[in-house]
Parts: structure tokens; sequence; C-alpha cells
């Protein structure tokens, strides 16, 4: 198959996005498929590192979206440079990531004539992005010929505003890579408690939940460590170094972005994996990154979260915004090492089904079955929305 995967955020700026295009990109083309991305780059040597990109836009926006910010091209030169390169490579599936998203994923949607798929990755706390949108969008999502969602939350959300059949086809994580051990990270191995916060400093990932927990955890552990790594500002950071000084914490880190082989170190070395995350998160894919660690998880109970943690010994499940239960969660770890021992041993287990060449598989399957439904379907499959809906009556 010719395949083009295409996302609306700046490539390969990091996100969760981003790494799903980049692993399934490296799957599909393990299997013999041809592909190439689309998306907006702001990265010079963007080309170079990935065979086939297809950049379209050099610029980006920062917008406010799922209390986060996504970095999205607005450019009015779009419609011209998809037309042009949609006219000369004919692809046989095109996969949208988060389709409904502006302007790349729509614009494709619009002059695409081969069978489109699209995955939906978000889980907002509310639908005011898709109610909003959808009298502008309605004709254009209905060009989608296949829909795939990463968990259930995800695909209640977008199902609010655009019915219709969804696959749950979730995330999936180099279970082989971060299951191979590595030498622990230095800065760690001095015998402390440690625990491990990956991710952006965004609102909703909770890290000042988290920094309220460490100081009841302090009072009565004091050797515990707090070790924060991530791609975020530095104004976000000075924000968090004012919380951890206002609270006298100790020993609490931050790293920055680290490499994915320097993060793969640290999710070894540390203790806890801990993600207080207070909502908008479709499935959590550190987590399942830190189980395939073989390191026991402390998180939010928040609905992406129980579909990774369905197996809940390999994790304990807080309430969101509650920094007490958080604080007791942690002790209960740091106190008992068989426990941790066999929270570590479940996690293992459960991060195999997220696999990225069982996930790879089971998008190839959709592709050709949607495929297959083409051939036969006729009209079913036509670039035209008002032959589209013909064949749906049909």
């Amino acid at each position: 198959m010719k395949i083009l995967q295409v996302s609306p955020y700046d490539f390969p700026y990091p996100g969760g996005v981003t790494q799903h295009v980049i692993n399934l990109d490296r799957e599909l083309r393990a299997r013999g498929h041809e592909v190439k991305i689309m998306a907006p780059s702001t990265a010079d040597d963007v080309e170079a590192r990935f065979p086939g990109f297809i950049r379209v836009g050099s610029r980006v926006v920062p917008l406010p979206m799922n209390q986060s910010r996504a970095r999205l091209s607005l450019s009015p030169q779009l419609v011209l440079r998809v037309r042009r390169h949609l006219r000369r490579e004919h692809f046989d599936v095109v996969h949208l990531q988060e389709p409904l998203v502006p302007a790349l994923p729509l614009t494709v949607l619009q002059y695409s004539t081969a069978v489109n798929v699209g995955t939906f990755h978000a889980a907002r706390n509310s639908a005011l992005f898709y109610r909003t949108t959808r009298p502008l969008i309605r004709r254009l999502q209905r060009r989608l010929h296949g829909k795939i969602a990463v968990s259930e939350a995800a695909r209640e959300l977008v199902f609010r505003s655009y019915k219709g059949a969804y696959r749950i086809i979730p995330n999936g994580i180099d279970a082989d890579f971060y299951g191979a051990p590595q030498p622990p990270a230095e800065d760690l191995a001095d015998g402390k408690f440690n625990i491990l916060f990956v991710g952006r400093l965004d609102k909703r990932k909770g890290l000042d939940y988290l920094l309220r927990a460490m100081a009841l955890v302090q009072q009565m552990r004091p050797q515990v460590r707090l070790v924060v790594i991530g791609a975020f500002r530095p104004a976000q950071r000075r924000t968090y170094e004012r919380q951890v000084r206002d609270l006298g914490l100790r020993g609490v880190v931050f790293k920055g972005f680290v490499s994915d082989e320097e993060k793969r170190r640290y999710l070894q070395a540390a203790d806890v994996y801990c993600s207080p995350a207070i909502g908008g998160e479709s499935q959590g894919i550190v987590l399942l990154e830190a189980m395939a660690a073989g390191t026991p998880v402390v998180a939010s109970d928040i609905p992406g979260f129980r579909t990774v943690l369905v197996d809940r010994g390999a994790a304990i499940l807080t309430p969101p915004k509650d920094s007490t239960a958080l604080a007791r969660a942690l002790m209960r770890v740091a106190d008992r090492p068989e426990k941790r021992r066999r929270m570590a041993e479940a996690g293992l287990h459960r991060a195999q089904d997220f696999a990225w060449s069982k996930i790879a598989d089971r998008v190839t399957a959709y592709y050709e079955e949607l495929l297959n439904e083409g051939e036969i379907g006729g009209a079913y499959w036509s670039s035209n929305a008002d032959l589209l809906e013909t064949g749906r009556r049909a």
C-alpha cells in the first residue's frame, strides 16, 4: 500500500501525536509499505531525518487547545501545496491524525481521493471544540471512510458531536526498547527513593498536586526525591520552582527535555512513576513506557488512564486533584518493596498488549478492510461527498 500520514502539529516537536506518527511510520515501512508523512515543521533538517517527509508550512502558530498549546500551521499556501502533492502521489490510504483539527487535516480531507482514515487522540474535559466547529466541518468529516479512537475516552468525546462507528485501536509503545536493561541514571544511584514525573508542565498534567503531595511525603520520608523531565518552557519551570520554594521541598530536580534513551534510563532507575494528571488524557503513553521499563505506577483515576490500567495490580490510582490521597499512595509504594515488585511484574505483562508491532497489525488490518469495502461498494468510496452519502443510503 501507498500510505500518507498527516499530522496538524509542528513536526517533530515533542508530543504524543508526533510520536505516534513516527512509530507507525517505522512499523508500516518494516512491513514493506510505501509511507510518507505530511506535516508543518519548523525544523530545518526534518526532510533529512524522516525519508519521504512532505513539509507543508514552516511557520507555526501556538494556539490554546485542551489546556495546552497546539503548534499549528495556518498558512494560506496550504491548499496549493496539498493539492499538488495529492495529485502527484496517488495514495491508497490517507491516514489523518486528529483529522478535524485545523488546518492541514481538513485541507487534505477536502482534496483526497484515497481511502481516508482518521485517528482521534484527544480526550478533553469537554466537547466544546467539536461542538463549536461542527457547522464548519460537518461535510468534511463525512469524507472519513474509517474512524479510529485511541481509547474509549477519546471515542466518547468525538461521538457526542459526530455519531458513527469508531474502531478502538490504542497508541502503541516500543516495549522492547523500554524493557532493554540499561545502566542506571547516575544522579539517581545514591540510595534515595526516586519518584519520576515525565511530561510537559501544562496545568492538566497536575504537577502542582504532586508537589503538594511531596510536602506531605517528605514530612515522613525525608529521603524521597522527585525528578521532573519533559519539554517545558523556562517560564513554566519558574512557576513550579516558586512552588517548590514556597512548600519548602528538598530534592526536586527539573531536568528538562531528555532524549528517548535518557528517558528510558530514568524510567528504569526510578522507584515509582507518578502521573497526577487532572484530565484531558486520552490514554497515557508514558504510563505504559514506565510499565515496560519495569517501574510501578501511581496515577490519577481518570478515564484515559483506566483503559491502560485495567489490571489494577500494575498501578495505584488515586482521585485527581487529591494531594493527600496521592501522598498516601506514594508512601505505600515506598514502604513496601514486595508490593513494588508485584506491581512491576504486572506492568511488564500489561505493557506487551500495547507493543507497536501488535498495534500496527491492527491498523493495517483496518486499512485492508476499508480498501476491500471500497472495491465492493463502488460509489461508496467516491471522493464526492454527495455520492458518498448516496452510497450509504443505498
